[in-house]
């Protein structure tokens, strides 16, 4: 998964055990066709045999879960950005369950008029890693806002495709296969974050 920097040995061991390509190219095609990708994006199906690991340089994977389940849409909002910008993660390691959770914050912000914004989005969620892929728990003590969450997402992994990097506006981080440090920031009071 390219980001611009090579992290290969990183890369290799975090994405060892990714399935290859399992999904068809008439639903890729689909999917582009009605978001309308421009050609200047250069959406690519994978090859057979290929993984998400194997985006080509220029390149970044992104799931067919992030738009058909998760509602992500491209171009990339400003607090879609602050986001991968915070946590220091780039999108290909995004789980779907953390995009639901991401899109829906988003989308209860808007609705209510408020600004989403990264610190008012720390209010609610931490993030957390499973598997090498980064999503985002429940805050202790704080207000559910989403109350059904998907649990799990089947054979998302082998449902992706490569998309050229510079699509997403934002040079995303590399962070590894680290442990995720526990946040304790205190539950504010109103919408003012610690973080």
């Amino acid at each position: 998964m390219s980001t611009g920097d090579h992290h290969e040995d990183s890369t290799e061991e975090m994405y060892a055990e990714l399935p290859p390509l399992k999904w068809s190219r008439a639903t890729f095609d689909s999917l582009i066709r009605n978001l309308r990708f421009p050609e200047n994006w250069g959406d690519r199906y994978p090859e057979e045999g290929q993984t998400a690991a194997d985006a080509p340089a220029g390149y970044v994977s992104l799931f067919w879960d992030f738009f058909c389940v998760g509602n992500f849409r491209l171009a990339v909002t400003k607090f879609f950005l602050g986001i991968l910008e915070y946590y220091k993660f780039q999108i290909s390691h995004m789980h779907p369950i953390g995009m639901v959770k991401v899109r829906h914050f988003e989308f209860v912000c808007r609705t209510m008029n408020i600004e989403p914004t990264v610190p008012r989005f720390c209010v609610f969620h931490q993030m957390h890693c499973s598997h090498g892929f980064y999503s985002f728990i429940q805050r202790a003590s704080v207000k559910k806002i989403l109350l059904n969450p998907q649990k799990s997402f089947h054979d998302w992994k082998q449902k992706f495709f490569f998309i050229k990097v510079g699509v997403i506006p934002m040079r995303m981080s590399f962070r590894g296969k680290d442990d995720v440090p526990t946040e304790t920031f205190q539950t504010p009071v109103d919408e003012n974050c610690p973080c």
